[in-house]
């Protein structure tokens, strides 16, 4: 961990090669454009990030792919022939018409995108054939969606004030998102093909280790904790519904893989980040272990002589209401950067990413692996998570990114 937040120095220097890099070369294409009014309806909605942008994501991907047909078809092959349509058209109708199917209510919004989509197009038989495709394959993979399971009300109970139990971490709140661990999810066969290990026992070695390492780490009044790791934790704690698609496109932006590589790249990015919580929402509601915070304030016995509660213990940043075990960003965050990866091949990726939390500097990473490691870091000095949380939590990232890049996006021929 040490070595994964020794590189603040120097890093305002980076952004400033980035940010040249960035407006330099900057690009936006249809496929940005609908992750952008994906973002804005999702928003809107108070919805779930990376389910959401999958969602719109793969139908997009498809839509692109039946008119160059160089990839895997992913859900739907279209019935209408693609050839001589245009990509745009059938990228911006299979956004549109997903999304509109899914909220009515932000028709208004939407139709202004697919009319400004639209009218970049030229006229004629290509634009025609594109919008036929893209409409053919949203309705197929709506109809494919159907009852999914998507944020969806699912009744959730708190347990019984019991060791190692969740509870509440914010007064009258709701548990976040019980739904995501029983979600149809979009690449693997079932939402607990890769539930984690468990939790250490309370009363193991483990658990105390991990315990006193966040207790000093995350207070709020640590003295351990360095002036970088509080940046690093506050930087991860914005929503994931803007910060991983704001994050993408930036990233997008600077690498000019036009339509057909960005619909392949936000499809095979958002599949597998959106399995990865998934996988993660699984364990966490099936193992529902209690947060730090519930964990140091105690006054339970946890049958561990070498752990010692502390009742006025509060974390840096606010803690998410949902179960510990095994942490969300550790899962998606790994996920999103193996996802990267596999895309291109090399861990060797350089990634900017920003974040819109108030005091934070851009973060600039020369590898994937570095972009998990930090994560590790900021929910540990965040307060909000144990070690062991993360690390699983990266397996099963690792895990998804893998099942997703064998499986799917890959060239035809090529299995």
């Amino acid at each position: 961990m040490q070595s994964s937040v020794n590189r603040f120095q120097g890093r305002a220097l980076l952004w400033c090669i980035g940010a040249i890099a960035l407006t330099a070369g900057a690009q936006a294409d249809v496929i940005t454009d609908w992750n952008a009014t994906a973002q804005a309806v999702l928003v809107a909605k108070s919805h779930q990030g990376p389910p959401g942008y999958a969602f719109v994501h793969v139908p997009m991907y498809d839509a692109v792919n039946a008119i160059d047909g160089g990839y895997q078809v992913f859900a739907v092959r279209p019935t209408t022939n693609p050839r001589g349509a245009s990509k745009e058209a059938a990228a911006a109708a299979a956004a549109y018409f997903t999304l509109l199917g899914e909220y009515p209510d932000q028709s208004a919004m939407l139709l202004t995108a697919y009319n400004a989509s639209l009218s970049a197009i030229p006229d004629g038989p290509a634009k025609t054939k594109g919008i036929a495709v893209g409409q053919e394959v949203a309705t197929a993979w709506l109809a494919l969606r159907i009852n999914d399971g998507r944020e969806a009300v699912v009744p959730y109970t708190f347990g019984p004030a019991e060791v190692g139990v969740y509870q509440r971490t914010t007064p009258g709140a709701n548990a976040v998102a019980p739904w995501l661990a029983v979600m149809q999810p979009f690449a693997m066969t079932r939402v607990s093909q890769f539930r984690a290990p468990g939790p250490p026992d309370t009363t193991s070695d483990l658990y105390a280790k991990d315990l006193k390492f966040t207790q000093a780490m995350g207070s709020v009044n640590s003295t351990v904790r360095t002036a970088e790791e509080t940046e690093i934790a506050r930087f991860y704690t914005e929503s994931p519904t803007t910060y991983f698609s704001n994050n993408l496109r930036q990233f997008a932006a600077t690498k000019n893989l036009g339509v057909s590589g960005n619909a392949r790249l936000f499809a095979q990015v958002f599949v597998t980040a959106a399995d990865s919580m998934i996988a993660c929402w699984d364990s966490k509601y099936y193992y529902n272990f209690w947060r730090p915070s519930t964990a140091i304030q105690t006054t339970l016995d946890d049958g561990n002589p070498e752990t010692t509660s502390e009742p006025g213990w509060l974390p840096v940043v606010p803690t998410p209401g949902h179960p510990e075990y095994p942490a969300g960003h550790g899962c998606v965050s790994t996920g999103w950067a193996e996802a990267l990866r596999h895309y291109f091949g090399t861990s060797h990726v350089k990634v900017t990413l920003t974040s819109t939390v108030a005091n934070t500097v851009p973060h600039v990473f020369k590898d994937t692996n570095e972009m998990v490691d930090e994560v590790i870091v900021a929910r540990i000095a965040g307060g909000m998570h144990f070690q062991n949380s993360l690390h699983d939590g990266v397996t099963i990232g690792r895990k998804v990114a893998r099942l997703v890049a064998r499986n799917h996006f890959y060239p035809v021929g090529k299995k």
